[in-house]
């Protein structure tokens, strides 16, 4: 067997596999073994019909046909093999020329594109002010506060802030419509769960009162027959509560009961080093996602169509995993969005496009730095998964190609190469 290669277009291309002499007449005798199984002569049992009866029966063209069918991907991995390419798309299978002597296949798929590597070293990598402000501290004592307040009914008016138990119901042109009633809501003023204006209008309405609300839906509304209607909602308010905010004291910090939290001081170190925590990881993140970019501008590449669709494909895939876990399924996310799920992928694209870009320039990095991922690595990262998603360690590696997960682990070294070789001078910059 002899395989070539010919690159065309948009790293479309043709591998053309030659199969002949000794091995085309051991493929062509198999086939003809497996076609005389199935043949039927009368007065001879099936698979015992004399050899040359079966000639006569099975034309050589079939025999021919079924030894290609029985061995193309074989000789399809061996030539990839001989070659040095990986498809990134599902190859189409075509005989080219086929007779007694040899076979001629020819295999149409596209590969990852060559390219010429932009600037991957001395890229900045910046991270933002890591100060944890007062206002910060302050909204994120004001919510732990909030979570510990207690409620009660009050007999004043209410005022923004506070939790409204209402019946409502909605009507346009003096008829209800379908989704626009509820008993015993309780709305909390501010929070804006409503259409805007509907909270607003209730600011000063007390406990045993009545309140007709005129309102105009917004133009984007998810219903097609609310979309920028005006309509009248009937509000009764059946009671109006509000929260008493804990004093921040010793006591406060024990009921929080967080690990260590014994006192207000210790709450207030807690706070601002979990904040400082998050603003970095948020800052890592950020400063992650610039580096990515720039790695990306720098480089120009001709990026197959069948990449991005199958990244887009795959982005989707995800999507509907994440909306598992959720309660929720697939259709009713795109009832929500008012998308078909074609839609959903073409939206997905243009991300697809960049991660794609991305993972190649990766790949070229590791590459040209000789990057090496030994296998303890890759087990290592079996182990992690499996305590990850609480799986047996082998069944992972059933679900997970390990070339696939050290493919992954090269990528990710190639980028830690790239933070390591950022501008000296952002290193020490604050």
């Amino acid at each position: 067997m002899a395989a070539n290669w010919t690159l065309k277009e948009k790293s479309n291309g043709e591998m053309v596999v030659t199969v002949e002499g000794e091995e085309w007449k051991k493929a062509c005798d198999k086939a003809f073994r497996r076609l005389a199984q199935n043949v039927q002569v009368e007065g001879f049992r099936k698979g015992h019909v004399p050899a040359q009866i079966l000639a006569q029966r099975i034309p050589a063209y079939q025999t021919q046909v079924q030894a290609v069918s029985d061995n193309a991907n074989e000789w399809m991995i061996a030539g990839l093999k001989e070659l040095g390419l990986e498809p990134v798309s599902q190859p189409v299978l075509d005989i080219r020329s086929i007779d007694a002597d040899h076979a001629e296949i020819v295999f149409e798929f596209t590969v990852a594109p060559d390219f010429e590597i932009g600037q991957y070293k001395d890229l900045e990598y910046k991270l933002g002010d890591l100060t944890v402000t007062e206002e910060e501290y302050d909204k994120e004592l004001g919510r732990l506060r909030e979570q510990y307040a207690d409620v009660v009914e009050k007999d004043s008016e209410a005022a923004m802030g506070d939790t409204v138990n209402i019946d409502y119901e909605g009507f346009k042109d003096g008829v209800a419509f379908e989704g626009g009633k509820a008993e015993g809501y309780d709305l909390e003023l501010g929070s804006n769960s409503f259409i805007p204006g509907f909270e607003d209008q209730l600011v000063g309405i007390k406990a045993g009162e009545e309140k007709d609300l005129n309102l105009t839906f917004p133009e984007n509304y998810h219903a097609e027959e609310l979309k920028g209607a005006d309509v009248v909602f009937h509000v009764k308010a059946n009671a109006v509560k509000t929260k008493i905010l804990p004093e921040v004291n010793d006591d406060f910090a024990k009921d929080v009961n967080f690990p260590g939290v014994e006192t207000a001081e210790d709450l207030t170190k807690l706070i601002r080093d979990r904040l400082a925590e998050g603003k970095k990881m948020d800052a890592e993140r950020a400063a992650d996602e610039a580096l990515g970019k720039a790695l990306t501008e720098g480089t120009e590449i001709d990026i197959p169509e069948v990449m991005i669709q199958n990244e887009a494909e795959n982005m989707t895939a995800q999507l509907e995993a994440q909306l598992r876990q959720y309660g929720m399924n697939m259709n009713q996310y795109l009832s929500m969005t008012g998308m078909s799920r074609e839609e959903l992928v073409n939206s997905n694209k243009e991300q697809a496009a960049a991660s794609v870009k991305l993972r190649l320039i990766l790949d070229k990095i590791a590459k040209i730095e000789n990057i090496e991922v030994p296998a303890e690595d890759v087990e290592n990262e079996f182990v992690n998964m499996s305590k990850m998603y609480n799986m047996d360690l082998e069944d992972v590696k059933k679900q997970l190609d390990a070339d696939l997960v050290k493919a992954d682990l090269a990528r990710q070294k190639a980028y830690e190469f790239v933070k390591e070789h950022v501008k000296k001078a952002e290193e020490t910059a604050e």
